[in-house]
C-alpha cells in the first residue's frame, strides 16, 4: 500500500462471505447478521465502519469474501477511498488468480512431468498431500534460497520494466511492487518445486536447465497478470465516474422537484456549495445515494467462475421506500436493458458532464481486449432502480 493511502477504510462496508469464510467466522463464535443488499436480497454477513486494507485483501486472496457493498456515501467526498477500495479488491482477485495460474503452469511443465514419470510413488500434482505444517516449516527453513530464486525470477522483469519508455516512473514502481506481491502470494508448493529443481549433481550444484524452465513459467505467468493489472485502475475510475455522473443527475432532478419543475443547470448547483450540500442531504434522507457493490467470482467451489468479478451501482430514487422488500414477489418482470453508452448519453441530456466517463469506457474496453479479459457492461432498470453492472472475466 502506498504511503499516500489511508491505513484504515472509514466507510459503511458490508461483507458477505463464501461458504468457507462463513464457516471460519462461525467457528470463531462471530455472529453473522441478516442485511438488506442493493439488489433487494437479504444475506448474512457483517458490517464494519472501519477496516484495514490488508484485512480485506487477505480475506479476498484466501477466498473468504463473495461480495462487498458500500451504501449511503457521497461519491465526490469518498472518491479516493472508493477508488482505492475498488483497486484493492481487483488486485486481490488478480493475486489469487495468478497463484492458481502459476501452479497450473508449474505442474504442467515438462520437468515436473518427467519427474512424475520417473517417480510414480512421489508424484507432484494438484492432489499431492503434504504433512500438516510441512510446507510452512519448509519455507522458514529455506528463506535464503527462496530469496535467491525470487531474484532469478525478477531480474529480467525488472530490467524490462526499467527500459519501458511508455511507463512513467510511478507506473514502473507500481509494477515492481505488484511483481513482489504476486510472488508473496505464491502457493508454498510452487517454492517447494522450484527449490527441488534448482540444482542437480550433473550441473555441479548450480542452476539446472529444468529449474530455468520452471522459472520461465513463473515469469510468463507474471507477465500475463502484470498486463491484466491495468484493468484495476480503469475499472475503479469507471465506477467512480459513473457514480458522480448519476449523483449529479439526481441532484438536478431533486432541485427541479423542489423548484416545481423550474429549469436549472448543473453548473448552478456545482457553483453553490451550500445548495449542493443541501441536495446531497435530501438524497441521503430519501436513501437515494448510489450504492456500490463488488461481487467476486463464484467461489472456489464453482468451476470456471473464480476469475469473475462484477462492479455494480444501484441508483435508487425517492420512491425506493415504496418498493416491496421481497424480490420474490417482484419477479423482475419489468426488466429493461440498455448499454453503458446509452446511459451516458441520457446523463448528458440531463446536464451531467459524461465526456470523461466515456473516455474511461473506451480505455477500459481497449485495455480488456488487449490483455484477454472479457468485459461486458449492462444497464438494467427494475421499477425505481437503475442497476449498472460492469462484468469482468480474468
Amino acid at each position: 500500500m502506498r504511503k499516500d493511502k489511508k491505513d484504515v477504510f472509514e466507510l459503511p462496508l458490508k461483507f458477505i462471505f463464501t461458504e468457507t469464510g462463513a464457516s471460519v467466522f462461525m467457528r470463531q463464535n462471530k455472529r453473522l447478521v441478516r442485511m438488506k443488499m442493493g439488489d433487494y436480497t437479504e444475506e448474512y454477513g457483517i458490517s464494519l465502519e472501519k477496516v484495514t486494507p490488508a484485512s480485506i485483501q487477505r480475506m479476498l486472496i484466501i477466498d473468504y469474501i463473495s461480495k462487498i457493498e458500500v451504501s449511503g456515501v457521497e461519491p465526490v467526498a469518498s472518491r479516493k477511498e472508493i477508488i482505492d477500495l475498488s483497486k484493492l479488491i481487483v488486485y486481490g482477485l488478480l493475486y489469487r488468480q495468478h497463484n492458481i495460474a502459476a501452479l497450473t503452469r508449474i505442474l504442467a511443465a515438462e520437468p515436473v512431468k518427467k519427474w512424475n514419470r520417473a517417480n510414480p510413488f512421489t508424484v507432484l500434482d494438484e492432489k499431492t498431500q503434504f504433512k500438516e505444517g510441512f510446507l510452512e516449516l519448509f519455507l522458514r527453513g529455506h528463506g535464503d534460497e527462496i530469496a535467491s530464486v525470487r531474484k532469478d525470477i525478477l531480474k529480467p522483469i525488472a530490467a524490462s520494466i526499467a527500459k519501458n519508455e511508455q511507463l512513467q516512473p510511478d507506473e514502473k514502481n507500481i509494477r515492481m511492487l505488484l511483481c513482489g506481491k504476486f510472488l508473496d502470494e505464491l502457493n508454498p508448493i510452487i517454492w517447494f518445486v522450484l527449490l527441488k529443481f534448482k540444482g542437480s549433481p550433473d550441473a555441479g550444484g548450480g542452476r539446472s536447465l529444468d529449474f530455468f524452465t520452471l522459472v520461465g513459467e513463473i515469469r510468463n505467468s507474471l507477465a500475463e497478470f502484470l498486463e491484466k493489472s491495468v484493468v484495476a485502475e480503469y475499472a475503479a475510475l469507471m465506477i467512480i465516474e459513473l457514480a458522480v455522473n448519476i449523483e449529479n443527475s439526481n441532484m438536478l432532478r431533486e432541485k427541479q422537484v423542489l423548484e416545481s419543475g423550474k429549469q436549472i443547470d448543473m453548473r448552478t448547483i456545482l457553483a453553490d456549495p451550500n445548495l449542493r450540500s443541501a441536495l446531497i442531504e435530501e438524497l441521503r434522507r430519501k436513501n437515494s445515494l448510489v450504492t456500490f457493490s463488488w461481487k467476486i467470482g463464484g467461489g472456489s467451489s464453482s468451476i470456471g467462475t473464480g476469475g469473475r468479478f462484477q462492479l455494480t451501482l444501484y441508483d435508487k430514487d425517492s420512491h425506493f421506500q415504496e418498493i416491496r422488500d421481497s424480490i420474490e414477489t417482484k419477479k423482475m418482470t419489468d426488466l429493461s436493458r440498455r448499454n453503458l453508452s446509452d446511459l451516458y448519453q441520457d446523463l448528458a441530456r440531463k446536464g451531467a458532464d459524461s465526456e470523461l466517463g466515456l473516455y474511461y469506457l473506451s480505455y477500459l474496453n481497449e485495455a480488456c481486449e488487449r490483455v484477454g479479459v472479457k468485459f461486458e457492461s449492462m444497464v438494467n432498470e427494475v421499477q425505481d432502480t437503475t442497476i449498472i453492472t460492469l462484468s469482468f472475466s480474468l
